[in-house]
């Protein structure tokens, strides 16, 4: 968008008004707010404008208002012959200020629609000696293309062109001959044009491109499909027809087991059987888990029922047929593939399924596996059954010996001694405690006696005979009682070692019992199943086949080759583009 200048002052003489007409108009030098074309190319302008010549007679008669309709019509293309403008009556002027400043400004526009239009640096040198040759003065080669336009004169036209190399009419006629070689004659009608539109041959370069590009992706996506269809589609094919008319059916058998362990003791009370049982650890359960996956458990199983001789039958598909002199390790390689066992932590649950080629023989391979696994549980046991059991009678058999010696030797220091020595030893201590009670009493009657200033003397006499008497059996007494707990045989040594003796047996008697216990705990442990095998799912025939899973097996195949074929193509990309850096 372009605005209107507004000039403040223009001195245009009035004297010549038809010297010039409005279009061709050059602004004043006094003019200081004249617009000025920053776009036009540096080169394009000449250092200094030379003056404009007078133009021709039919040219200065022409009226603004004809001037106007000459740029509003569109340019003619090369090869059309120039319209005769319409004669218009002349009409008054505008004022001078006004006509320079919408000349200029018109110009301005109309040399900027001149630059949108791609001409080429050929066709504005032709442009300009077309102007020159009017007697035109342009500023520029896109001026020189406007004037030639405002004037009525296609610029283009072939026949203006070939007029710059002929000689020109009214010429001297001496000066009458072709400058450039001349095939047809100068007026000889209205040739095809030689000149291309650039916009149409850029059109048709671009279409070009174009149709090459598309040609291009064609050929690349056909080869992308034929790569596609080689790599990925073949192989999908052929593993869909495998898996739908080739592979032979196979048939599964699920069963599912928990190893339990009691946690109740038979022999603690009459709430011992009342207590729950619980899952066993994992440990015993992994065993399991571990020994049915074993080799040792696949040749138990083709010994028993024929593992091996099954999956060698001919009407097995070579991919799933085991070769009948296959080794161990072959056949331990089918084994794992179609006896499949998985332990769930958190339920406690063994999971087991067993594929065969009938579903008879798949549900008799799951039978003789939870046999395996119940004897490998029972075994876990063992052991620590046979050990406890083995404890228990050693140190029944122990404690039984200790107290039959604890009770012989009290029965034998019994008939050594023949008596019992803490009983006389207590017999002795009483009779002593006797005697001196009543030597006591007859002291204090003695006493008594003795106080008296005449006493009797028959009495007193008797008394100290009785006081006599008592202290010498005292003294005999507790001779006999020296004797009893002095030496190596005395009675209080007897004592003692009949004491020993008696704790002896009582320890012993405590040990047996003790021993009795831990023996029966043993027996009823030993007699219990401490960790045994519970079948939750037991093994059935199926009717219906398991294996292949034919559409997600396909699927599986295309998925496997898309992702081979992608990463092959991703790696080969790189190394190209690696290599070509």
């Amino acid at each position: 968008m372009t605005t209107k200048p507004k000039a403040r002052k223009f001195r245009i003489k009035r004297s010549t008004p038809s010297a010039v007409t409005p279009s061709k108009a050059a602004p004043s030098a006094d003019a200081t707010d004249a617009p000025v074309d920053r776009r036009r190319p540096a080169a394009a302008e000449p250092a200094q404008r030379p003056a404009r010549p007078q133009p021709a007679p039919e040219q200065a008669s022409a009226t603004p208002e004809a001037v106007s309709q000459a740029m509003r019509r569109p340019a003619t293309p090369p090869g059309t012959p120039p319209s005769t403008p319409p004669a218009t009556p002349p009409e008054t002027p505008p004022r001078s200020g006004e006509v320079s400043s919408t000349t200029e400004v018109k110009g301005e526009q109309d040399i900027d629609a001149i630059r949108r239009e791609g001409l080429t640096g050929r066709q504005l040198r032709m442009a300009r000696r077309v102007a020159q040759k009017h007697g035109l003065a342009p500023t520029s080669d896109f001026d020189a293309v406007r004037l030639l336009r405002d004037a009525g004169i296609d610029p283009f036209q072939r026949s203006n062109m070939l007029e710059l190399v002929v000689p020109q009419a009214g010429g001297a006629p001496g000066n009458d001959r072709v400058q450039l070689p001349q095939t047809v004659p100068a007026g000889g009608g209205n040739l095809p044009s030689t000149e291309v539109n650039p916009m149409e041959r850029r059109m048709r370069e671009i279409s070009d491109i174009q149709a090459d590009i598309s040609r291009r992706r064609r050929r690349k996506m056909m080869l992308l499909v034929v790569r596609l269809m080689f790599f990925v589609g073949l192989p999908t094919i052929m593993g869909g027809y495998y898996f739908y008319k080739v592979a032979t059916p196979m048939y599964a058998t699920e069963s599912q087991f928990l190893i339990i362990q009691n946690e109740g003791g038979g022999g603690l009370g009459p709430l011992g059987g009342l207590l729950p049982t619980q899952f066993a650890n994992s440990a015993d359960s992994i065993a399991t888990q571990s020994y049915l996956q074993s080799k040792d458990a696949m040749l138990r199983l083709d010994k028993d029922v024929g593992f091996v001789s099954h999956f060698s039958q001919g009407n097995i598909d070579p991919i799933q047929r085991m070769d009948p002199d296959a080794s161990n390790e072959e056949a331990y390689k089918f084994y794992k593939k179609n006896v499949k066992i998985g332990y769930d932590p958190t339920e406690g649950m063994i999971r087991m399924e067993v594929v065969a080629a009938d579903p008879q023989v798949a549900a008799v391979y799951s039978e003789h596996l939870l046999t395996y696994a119940e004897e490998r549980v029972n075994g876990l046991s063992q052991q620590k059954r046979e050990d406890g059991m083995r404890d228990a009678r050693v140190a029944y058999e122990q404690t039984v010996d200790q107290r039959r010696a604890a009770q012989e030797a009290l029965i034998k220091l019994q008939v050594e001694n023949g008596v019992d020595p803490e009983a006389v030893i207590a017999s002795i201590r009483g009779q002593i405690s006797s005697y001196e009670t009543l030597l006591l009493e007859k002291e204090l009657e003695l006493a008594a006696l003795m106080d008296n200033p005449r006493p009797n003397r028959a009495k007193v006499d008797g008394v100290q005979g009785d006081v006599r008497r008592i202290g010498v059996q005292l003294e005999r007494l507790n001779e006999r009682m020296n004797n009893a707990t002095e030496g190596t045989n005395s009675l209080a040594q007897q004592a003692v070692s009949l004491q020993l003796a008696h704790a002896d047996l009582a320890a012993a008697d405590v040990a047996l019992q003790s021993s009795q216990t831990q023996m029966e705990q043993a027996r009823t442990e030993a007699q219990r199943q401490v960790r045994y095998l519970t079948i939750a799912v037991r093994p059935v025939a199926s009717q219906s086949a398991s294996y292949p899973r034919k559409f997600e097996n396909t699927i599986l195949t295309f998925l496997i080759f898309a992702g081979i074929y992608l990463m092959l193509s991703l790696t080969a990309s790189i190394l190209k583009e690696q290599v070509t850096k």
